[in-house]
């Protein structure tokens, strides 16, 4: 049914959004900027120039880049404490047979580094960064170059994501798209198949 299966990789195969929440309210606290948790997110799914622009007409007088280096600081701190997969994700790996390949909003190296302290790398025949494209999600460009490494066509592919950004992205590559809401609730608006964990999205899908 699928020639290709495509992963977003933070809130949808790894346990990232609960690092990224506590270290970015604890950066914002302590450069005298408090947020709550529905303003961190409005930023889940969003590259970083796009979080900025947000963060910017939020608050005009925020020390941007000194918020940014702590909350980079502590998110990477949490990172290297070990990465959670998502309920599913070793099961779904293990018995499915298409090429898979990541497509993140994550910069290359962080996207690399997370794959590898995750344990799940070797899974994945391509990794489409932000560094890969001019226009990120919720552009279709992301997708659609994931789709052309395989040499098929995006209604050939399989999209996993838990972001509202993200669906948007697969489903106007044209790409079939499960969404598995991570921290922020979803009407599905996107997908085609709105599932409470990757298994039974799969199951929707057809895939499993």
């Amino acid at each position: 049914m699928y020639d290709a299966l495509l992963f977003d990789l933070d809130g949808t195969l790894i346990d990232t959004e609960s690092i990224a929440l506590a270290a970015g309210l604890a950066a914002f606290a302590a450069h005298g900027h408090p947020v709550d948790e529905a303003f961190m997110h409005g930023l889940v799914g969003k590259d970083e120039p796009s979080s900025r622009q947000l963060i910017r007409a939020a608050m005009p007088h925020v020390d941007l880049d000194s918020v940014d280096r702590h909350w980079r600081d502590g998110f990477a701190a949490g990172v290297d404490r070990g990465l959670t997969l998502k309920p599913g994700v070793a099961e779904l790996l293990a018995t499915v047979r298409q090429p898979m390949a990541i497509v993140t909003s994550s910069g290359r190296s962080g996207a690399h580094r997370k794959l590898g302290i995750a344990g799940i790398a070797q899974a994945f025949t391509h990794v489409v960064t932000l560094d890969d494209v001019t226009a990120p999600k919720p552009a279709p460009d992301p997708y659609l170059l994931a789709a052309s490494l395989f040499g098929v066509a995006p209604e050939r592919c399989l999209v996993f994501e838990d972001s509202e950004t993200g669906a948007e992205a697969g489903h106007r590559a044209g790409c079939t798209v499960v969404q598995v809401p991570d921290m922020v609730p979803s009407q599905g608006r996107w997908a085609h198949h709105l599932a409470p964990d990757l298994l039974t999205g799969a199951r929707m899908a057809g895939l499993i």
